[in-house]
């Protein structure tokens, strides 16, 4: 449980400073505490609930959160999230793994051919970011991720959008995604309760400190950590489903 702890606050950390559901993280890290996925999934799904939430609550009184167009894409992404717990039930582990594997190397491959911060921002479509919320829900939430691993490399690299836009609204999609995912995962019976709040609770502590570096930092070096941080977690997940 220290051990969960922990990789809570880490977790919780990332989550702030990439904008991400904090899955790419905790996923692979209960697996090598020894959880099933399907275990670490539910469990994922908590800790992307509530450091979703307060991590939004920090970027709205940043003044970084547009809400009615964070509306627009959480609406899309808890609709397709709905459908998450009768794919985790009826989906092999093995399908499970490769269809996370895929989504990084898509973020990964995605922000290597991005082109440079734009100068002047794009008019944000609500349709087209409903759209993109159902489809990315639907198979993010199912793999134990908020979406933002898609969300952010969707936005920046197909949209235009700037990058501090485009973190605060992955995150507020988040909210939406894994609130939907965790009724969905709870009534399929996947959730270790217990696990699942203490290392939410504890996430909470690194969401704070994670938001509050990721406003300080330059938008050109955010970009590369988080590439980084994709690579990283693509061969973490790689070595661990297959070796």
């Amino acid at each position: 449980m220290i051990s969960a702890i922990l990789i809570g606050i880490f977790t919780g950390f990332a989550s702030g400073f990439f904008g991400i559901g904090g899955g790419t993280i905790l996923v692979p890290a209960l697996l090598f505490l020894g959880f099933e996925l399907k275990e670490a999934i539910g469990i994922s799904v908590i800790q992307m609930m509530m450091s979703s939430i307060f991590g939004s609550y920090l970027n709205y009184k940043k003044g970084l959160l547009k809400i009615k167009n964070g509306i627009s894409l959480g609406l899309g992404g808890a609709l397709g999230a709905m459908l998450s717990g009768i794919i985790v039930k009826y989906t092999p582990k093995e399908i499970l793994g490769i269809i996370f594997l895929m989504l990084v190397f898509i973020a990964i491959i995605r922000f290597f051919i991005t082109v440079e911060e734009p100068q002047h921002e794009p008019p944000i479509d609500n349709k087209k970011l409903f759209f993109i919320g159902i489809f990315v829900g639907t198979i993010a939430i199912s793999v134990g991720v908020g979406g933002a691993i898609l969300i952010t490399p969707i936005l920046v690299g197909f949209l235009k959008y700037k990058l501090k836009t485009t973190v605060s609204l992955s995150l507020f999609f988040v909210v939406f995604s894994s609130v939907s995912g965790f009724i969905s995962q709870s009534l399929a019976g996947h959730i270790d309760y217990k696990v699942g709040f203490s290392i939410g609770i504890a996430s909470l502590i690194g969401t704070f400190f994670g938001i509050k570096l990721y406003h300080k930092l330059h938008p050109k070096h955010h970009k590369k950590l988080l590439l980084i941080w994709y690579i990283g977690v693509f061969v973490s997940m790689i070595y661990k489903l297959y070796f």
